[in-house]
């Protein structure tokens, strides 16, 4: 039983997003060191910065998914077409355990709204809802890699 998606929850749980909880669990593995994926990721956590976007524990997953199998050369059309495939899979697997892949669906507040953002701050959805998208984000992770 592997012990990454209790890392990534610690992770998160300490103070990073959750882009970059998900991301560093892997990061070592796929030769990036935490603090770069940590400072990678930084952006990309509460919906692309509060941008009403993808989830940050979605978009640490792809990253996870591209720095394994992602293009390096531009003919390398298989690795492009493996990592699309695997992103989708991931994507539908996210969305059918958590209804949305979508940071403002998932959580019922839009965190671009200074208003929004601190009633889904005062129904503590940062320490109830997103540990447990971090961790779903890993376990599916997991299982595709």
């Amino acid at each position: 039983m592997s012990i990454k998606p209790d890392e990534a929850y610690a992770t998160f749980i300490s103070g990073f997003s959750c882009s970059a909880a998900v991301l560093s669990s892997f990061a070592e593995e796929l030769g990036l060191d935490k603090e770069t994926a940590y400072k990678i990721a930084c952006g990309f956590g509460s919906g692309l910065s509060r941008t009403d976007n993808i989830c940050g524990a979605v978009s640490g997953a792809i990253m996870v998914i591209g720095l394994k199998y992602g293009k390096v050369t531009p003919k390398d059309n298989a690795a492009r077409d493996k990592t699309q495939m695997l992103v989708q899979q991931f994507l539908r697997e996210f969305a059918k355990k958590n209804s949305s892949v979508n940071c403002t669906d998932l959580l019922g507040y839009n965190l671009g709204n200074p208003e929004e953002y601190a009633m889904a701050r005062d129904k503590k959805l940062f320490v109830t809802k997103c540990p447990a998208l971090v961790r779903d984000a890993t376990e599916i992770l997991e299982k595709l890699l």
